[in-house]
């Protein structure tokens, strides 16, 4: 979301710097933007499509690709039925036009329940909460960032990030304008991030206690008369059910276990009941926990039940210029819940499943067991649960098919492995993040080079395999009237038809594909702008505050604080030049200080009889890790914090400078057992581990760490 002006001589860029006149990012840049070049030109880029022979790997044309692709997974679902062949799309199929439009019809070819992402080791409990408080998963509320007083963040390090599911390139500055005039930005973490060290306070937060703390500071505010709903109200139920819900957690019995004295949360509630304007932001620190459901709801019921919904200031939703809520008249529906998972029971949302359980479905023997997997831009090795267990399950399949072009930890695994263009080599209109956008712009970007006439797009990719993998004639049909189109027309027509367009009248001025052509900066289509009760997808077109599956859920996080945790909580973390693990083939991302070490704080170092700089032992019940002590005291006592997206270097990958920059992988600690049971989300924060010396690390057994 970021403009860039990208100089090029040649086939060579010269020079990417940020745009200064784009409407929304204002010339803001990151290392991430700079390192596209990398990739471009990365000499482990895959280029043409590549078929594994034990372990040698040779080039092949992509018609017999294509055709051995589509061959060996109809031979899966012929022989063990449609469910027998899953689908897994990592993070960067969200950066792609092509993959957002192409994908889906692919995967409604295949037919399979199972079918995973990137969404359930991330945002999935704001979708939940999104889809029974408003009646959609993508009608997620963002803090108007440009016009608030008073903004508190839970567990998000947007100064890092830029914002997740709140899109604001340059959030730093974005902060510093808050406080410039005269309000107020407070950082609740276990870990005194880079966001936490620009704001006017940050409170340490024991892991996975969230939902307790933000239940106790609705108690204070409705204990108080401080529930204000405004104008809210009067479309709004569940207020009385919400009140009676959280009415046991009192700042005086959550203290303890949040690490948060009564007194402070006490005037945190106020703070937030009394300011102008204010908002309250939660992210990945909020949602990947066991409690991830409960907690990103209570988000959304704060600022409702202090009337910051929808109003300037508060948290309000984008109005964009492709809006794939108004588009989805399916939206009325929650579906969540319609199946399970096969071997845990875990519940779908949305027509896909956990993916901590993927690996149950893999080597758990019967039928329905997956034997064939198609991945799009993902490395789920590195970036689920539990990656060492689904490391040797994706091994021992009978076909994998990876879309993607480079060899790393699982696409090492594939039997295909077929590449498509890179970023700069494809045309760009960001579907989602102008849905989660702090201002509504729409921007169009033309590739920067041609494509070779010997490539393929990811969406030509897509289309190809659902036309040989369509079961019926309509869907055969559809992928091939579809892969004719292309995305370009189909984005012209949804800017056309939507909110901003004038549709197809020769005389019309509005939105459409040659209009954002001609506007290479973006176009501004203003502040966010107050759009309830009307774009609300609840049956009733009500705000739904107390919806049945929460309120049972607290029944859970009451039975929680009962509970006594000892020895060392994990959290991860990540970096400003780190995205997952998708870019560390990019030596500019990687080089300088060591990032992949093991931060924990003086007294448990010392306690542990450890120094800065010592190899340590971390182990959980999943696994262990070797790995760089670093102690600091930005994190609180009792937590240690890895970073996210490390693990490279194993036999079989093919990125160099990866391999020579490997760290170790967050996820061969993580615990596929640990999810959020409300969602099914994987729960990353406050993994259970014990840190030792790595010289002298005695047997012991790991049963006593699961949580």
């Amino acid at each position: 979301m970021c403009g860039l002006v990208i100089t090029t001589e040649g086939d060579r860029v010269t020079d990417i710097r940020g745009d200064a006149d784009d409407s929304l990012s204002r010339g803001h840049i990151c290392p991430k933007a700079v390192a596209l070049q990398d990739i471009h030109t990365d000499p482990d880029r895959i280029r043409t499509p590549m078929r594994r022979m034990g372990t040698r790997w040779e080039a092949i044309s992509w018609d017999q690709a294509l055709h051995e692709a589509i061959d060996g997974l109809a031979r899966v679902r012929a022989a063990h039925g449609r469910d027998a062949v899953a689908t897994y799309a990592g993070n960067p199929t969200v950066h792609s036009l092509g993959a957002m439009l192409f994908l889906p019809e692919f995967t409604r070819a295949l037919g399979s329940r199972n079918r995973y992402t990137a969404t359930s080791v991330d945002q999935l409990p704001a979708h939940v909460a999104a889809m029974h408080c408003f009646g959609h998963p993508l009608l997620i509320p963002i803090p108007d960032l440009d016009r608030t007083e008073h903004l508190v963040i839970l567990g998000a390090n947007p100064v890092v990030s830029n914002g997740s599911l709140m899109t604001a390139p340059g959030v730093g500055d974005r902060l510093r304008a808050i406080q410039a005039r005269g309000g107020r930005v407070v950082v609740i973490d276990p870990r005194r991030t880079e966001t936490a060290a620009l704001a006017d306070q940050h409170l340490f937060i024991v892991p996975g206690t969230d939902a307790l703390r933000l239940a106790a500071l609705l108690q204070v505010i409705f204990a108080e008369g401080l529930a204000q709903l405004g104008r809210l109200g009067t479309f709004t139920h569940g207020l009385d059910a919400l009140k009676a819900a959280v009415a046991p957690f009192t700042p005086d019995r959550v203290s303890a276990a949040t690490g948060i004295d009564a007194p402070t949360i006490r005037t945190l509630a106020v703070d937030i009941a009394t300011a102008t304007r204010g908002a309250v932001y939660g992210r990945v620190g909020v949602s990947m926990q066991e409690f991830g459901g409960v907690a990103t709801w209570l988000i959304t019921a704060l600022n409702v039940v202090c009337g910051r919904i929808d109003a300037e200031g508060g948290a309000m939703f984008a109005t964009p210029a492709v809006d794939l809520v108004r588009d989805d008249q399916r939206g009325r529906a929650v579906r969540f819940g319609r199946w399970t998972s096969r071997v845990r029971g875990l519940p779908e949302f949305a027509g896909e499943l956990p993916v901590a359980t993927l690996a149950d479905e893999l080597d758990t023997p019967g039928t329905g067991q997956v034997r064939a997997l198609v991945t799009h831009a993902g490395n789920p090795v590195l970036s689920t649960p539990n990656g060492g267990r689904l490391d040797r399950a994706i091994a021992g399949l009978d076909f994998f098919v990876a879309i993607d072009f480079y060899r790393n930890e699982t696409t090492r695994h594939a039997h295909l492995i077929l590449p498509p263009t890179s970023p700069l080599e494809r045309e760009h209109y960001d579907l989602a993040f102008h849905m989660l956008a702090v201002r509504d712009t729409a921007k169009y970007s033309a590739p920067v080079f041609p494509r070779p006439a010997e490539a393929r797009h990811d969406w030509e990719i897509l289309a190809a395999l659902t036309a040989g993998l369509g079961d019926s004639a309509t869907i055969r049909w559809r992928a091939r009237v579809l892969g004719t189109l292309g995305p370009a027309r189909m984005l012209d027509h949804a800017l056309r038809t939507g909110v901003y367009g004038s549709g197809y009248s020769p005389f019309g001025k509005g939105a459409s594909l040659s209009q954002l052509r001609r506007a290479p900066h973006g176009v501004d289509l203003g502040a966010l702008k107050p759009v309830l009760p009307d774009r609300l997808r609840t049956a009733d077109r009500r705000i739904h505050l107390a919806p049945d599956l929460f309120l049972r859920d607290l029944l859970r996080l009451e039975q929680s604080l009962a509970q006594s945790s000892n020895g060392l909580a994990l959290i991860g973390r990540r970096a400003l030049r780190s995205c997952n693990s998708w870019m560390h083939n990019s030596e500019r991302l990687v080089r300088g200080k060591r990032r992949c070490t093991l931060l924990m704080h003086p007294l448990d170092a010392e306690q542990r009889g450890l120094a800065d700089g010592d190899q340590v032992r971390v182990t959980s019940r999943a696994g262990s890790v070797d790995v760089e002590l670093e102690v600091s005291d930005e994190v609180m006592a009792g937590v240690v914090s890895l970073p996210h997206g490390w693990g490279h270097g194993r036999d079989g990958t093919a990125m160099g400078v990866a391999a020579r920059h490997p760290g170790v992988s967050i996820n061969d600690l993580t615990d596929e057992w640990r999810i959020d049971v409300l969602t099914g989300n994987a729960a990353f924060s406050g993994v259970p581990v014990k840190v030792q010396a790595a010289a002298f690390v005695p047997d012991f057994d790991t049963a006593g760490l699961r949580a």
